[in-house]
């Protein structure tokens, strides 16, 4: 594939996809103008044109050269950025200082003067000349002026249009213009050169305010391009050297000093860092970066010094995938959007047949006013296209999506926002999702006369040679508490049971409780304790009064209770102690629960857990229903009866790989921890970029709000276009209004109604960090 701003050397296979930027291409007349002509150039397959990004992908059969295509998308009017050096575009110009916004301040200007004049308040009645009969006086020159200034864009892409049979708007305000100068001309009394210099002003001003409007919901998807540097500093040879970013290759060793951008994804080699990953994660508290961590492009090294080793191409890194998959969200197109895209369809061509009509049934019929009823028909085609009626859905789309980005949640596509803002219940896996996916020690008991000291030295003895989980938990804890094992020898793992091994020399055994009923320890004795939360003191100070073998049983079953899974240790003739281990439930995942509740989604877990272990994690934090027990196909079925149960939507989320198929099963499949995972990035419908389930009132919220806001944008266009057209037969709305309120004022409206979702944050959870 290919990517590009402009013209180059055509690909070296022979088909692929080329990428250009057209920021003048902001509204469906343009995309269909640039789409007609991109599709006439030979070995193009197919063009699909984004006006809200400014973006046309275009896939080719064989090798085409990009000039080709640029001098295509020129042809029909439309500017292509030259790339620079660093092979980026040009950044977009002032709309208010380009020739076109000049042409049409000194029309205005003309229009003005012209209206003094023709109102009296300027004393000029001069003829100037006589064409076609018809006197041509000051003001009316001042009026075509106008036309000439302001009207020069317009009439050339209408003119494109008539040859390309497109109905768009150039061409309706084209034919609206010519018809106002040539009914003067033809018939002196008509006196409609105002109406088309209001007309050539007006609409012009309303395409630079259409162009301002979409630049302004541009500029977040240009922030995000513009976090990756443009060179980076490489040491080579025993030099350091500085080179543009595209020019780095997998292997090269970049230097990175406080306070720069990391330029590629990578792994530390050497230095140590905070690093604020915000741009990626959208987490605001830096995280802390040592040898063989990694590192992402487009984060910003905080305080110390490192070395990366790049690990991605340019273009292949964690952020071009972000910023590629942002800009192609326009592509997958929201049930709305589709049908706007169908309603546009039929809507123009109804209202310039009802202009047509307006401008000759009542005089010919009627016997009414055949100039009035004429400038009626030109309103009514002003009206005719729906330009802020089809740019509604797609900027809406393109603000949430690129607000959501930056906030650390890749969606992949409008219509997966548009899902997720649909969606009446929430599965969550249990493992790596509602829990860190990390075992740990929660608790340790010592029994008789041990100390805890004295149980994990004799734990982390045994299960120092061990690879299972739990053993590692242990040997964790026993680190962080600096608790040093002994000597270790005849090491044997038991399958499915325990350990066992000789500790200076004397056997010992850590284990389940299967493991020590085994080894003859009688433990079906109950002794029910009293009530107290610290069980560990409890069977601490109980042991004090009396034999501890029948305390077991009670420690057992709470500590299972509460979602732990217990290890005993001790030797064949005696238990020194309990050692419960467990996941540890997220940081705000209570919270997330309490919060998606709130916004009507019920939560549900699924997991391959007991049905105890799954009950305790969830009690804890909130969640009613449970499926326990399951095997990844019975994820599935679960995920499809919640389908049948929840009909709007189901989100599913879990951790992009294991939980694949139960992902692609639900309407909405949310991976965790996406950031730096190409599997998770290309294959969820959206990615949590970082391993914060707390995202996902947020993502919710967003979707919401953006469905309300398409829904508004599409009433409003429609409902002001409606009000527009009943006015003008009634005399009440003019060509100057039906501009700036049609035209101009809804584009503005629509596109300022969409930013508003870049005013939705992510809560901050109020709960504390919670073990199971």
């Amino acid at each position: 594939m290919t990517e590009s701003t402009a013209g180059t050397e055509p690909p070296d296979d022979a088909g692929g996809e080329l990428r250009f930027s057209v920021p003048d291409m902001d509204c469906a007349s343009c995309a269909a103008k640039v789409e007609s002509a991109v599709d006439g150039v030979d070995g193009v397959a197919d063009v699909d044109t984004r006006p809200t990004t400014g973006t046309v992908v275009v896939r080719v059969r064989e090798a085409v050269a990009e000039s080709t295509v640029v001098a295509a998308i020129e042809r029909a009017g439309y500017s292509v950025p030259a790339a620079d050096a660093d092979g980026e575009g040009d950044g977009p110009a002032n709309v208010w200082t380009s020739p076109r916004a000049i042409a049409t301040g000194i029309g205005a200007a003309a229009l003005f003067a012209g209206l003094l004049i023709e109102f009296g308040v300027v004393g000029i009645e001069a003829t100037v000349a006589t064409v076609l009969g018809a006197p041509i006086g000051v003001a009316d020159v001042l009026f075509l002026a106008a036309v000439a200034l302001a009207g020069r864009e317009i009439v050339r892409g209408g003119l494109y249009s008539a040859r390309n049979v497109s109905l768009d708007i150039d061409f309706l305000m084209t034919v609206a213009i010519v018809a106002a100068i040539s009914a003067t001309l033809l018939s002196p009394e008509a006196s409609l050169f105002s109406e088309a210099a209001t007309l050539a002003v007006l609409f012009s001003t309303a395409e630079l305010l259409e162009e301002h409007s979409m630049d302004q919901a541009r500029s977040s998807l240009r922030e995000l391009m513009d976090l990756s540097p443009d060179e980076a500093t490489v040491r080579r040879d025993g030099e350091e050297v500085t080179v543009p970013v595209d020019e780095l290759s997998i292997g090269d060793r970049v230097v990175i000093p406080p306070g720069e951008k990391i330029p590629a994804d990578g792994t530390v080699v050497e230095g140590a860092s905070a690093v604020d990953e915000s741009p990626i994660t959208g987490e605001s508290v830096p995280a802390d970066k040592a040898v063989g961590d990694e590192v992402y492009a487009g984060t910003i090294n905080e305080e110390g010094y490192l070395e990366v080793e790049v690990e991605a191409e340019p273009g292949d890194d964690t952020l071009s995938q972000i910023v590629r998959l942002v800009e192609d969200a326009e592509a997958d197109k929201t049930e709305r959007e589709q049908f706007v895209d169908r309603f546009s369809g039929y809507y123009t061509p109804l209202m310039v047949a009802v202009a047509v009509g307006v401008a000759t049934i009542p005089p010919l019929a009627f016997g009414a006013d055949w100039i009035t009823w004429f400038v009626y028909g030109i309103t009514m085609l002003v009206l005719a296209c729906p330009c802020a009626f089809v740019i509604s859905t797609p900027v809406t789309v393109v603000s949430g999506i690129t607000s959501a980005a930056k906030n650390g949640v890749l969606i992949k596509g409008g219509d997966r926002l548009e899902a997720m803002g649909q969606v009446d219940a929430v599965a969550l896996d249990k493992t790596g999702t509602i829990t860190r996916g990390e075992l740990s020690v929660t608790d340790v008991i010592p029994i008789g006369d041990r100390d805890e000291e004295d149980v994990l030295r004799c734990a982390r003895g045994l299960e120092e040679r061990s690879e299972h989980p739990i053993g590692e938990a242990i040997v964790a804890h026993a680190d962080q508490r600096a608790v040093e094992g002994t000597e270790v020898g005849e090491f044997e793992s038991l399958t499915g049971e325990g350990v066992r091994a000789t500790l200076a020399g004397d056997p010992h055994y850590a284990g389940n409780p299967d493991l020590f009923e085994d080894l003859g320890f009688d433990l079906g004795r109950v002794h029910v304790l009293d009530g107290g939360d610290d069980l560990a003191a409890e069977v601490h100070h109980a042991c004090e009064r009396q034999g501890c073998l029948d305390l077991v049983e009670d420690a057992i079953p709470r500590l299972r209770e509460a979602g732990k899974t217990v290890v005993l240790v001790g030797r064949e003739d005696e238990l020194e102690g309990v050692i419960a281990v467990a996941d540890e439930v997220r940081p705000g995942a209570a919270w997330t629960v309490q919060r998606l509740s709130e916004l009507g989604v019920e939560t549900v877990m699924l997991t391959g857990d007991e049905e105890r272990t799954a009950r305790a994690i969830a009690d804890e934090v909130g969640i009613d229903q449970v499926r326990a027990g399951l095997l990844p196909d019975e994820k599935v079925d679960a995920v499809e009866g919640l389908l049948e149960e929840y009909p709007d939507g189901v989100a599913m989320v879990g951790d992009g790989v294991n939980d694949a198929p139960a992902l692609a099963t639900a309407t909405v499949g949310v991976a965790m921890g996406a950031a730096g995972t190409d599997a998770a990035i290309e294959t969820a419908d959206v990615a949590l970029m970082a391993d914060d389930v707390t995202k996902l009132p947020y993502l919710s919220e967003l979707a919401r709000d953006a469905n309300g806001i398409i829904r508004q944008n599409v009433w409003a266009s429609l409902g002001m276009k409606a009000l527009l057209a009943v006015g003008v037969p009634l005399g009440y709305v003019s060509v100057a209004v039906a501009v700036l309120l049609g035209d101009a004022g809804m584009t503005v409206g629509v596109t300022g109604n969409a930013m508003r979702l870049s005013q939705v944050q992510p809560e901050e959870a109020d709960d504390e960090p919670a073990a199971a």
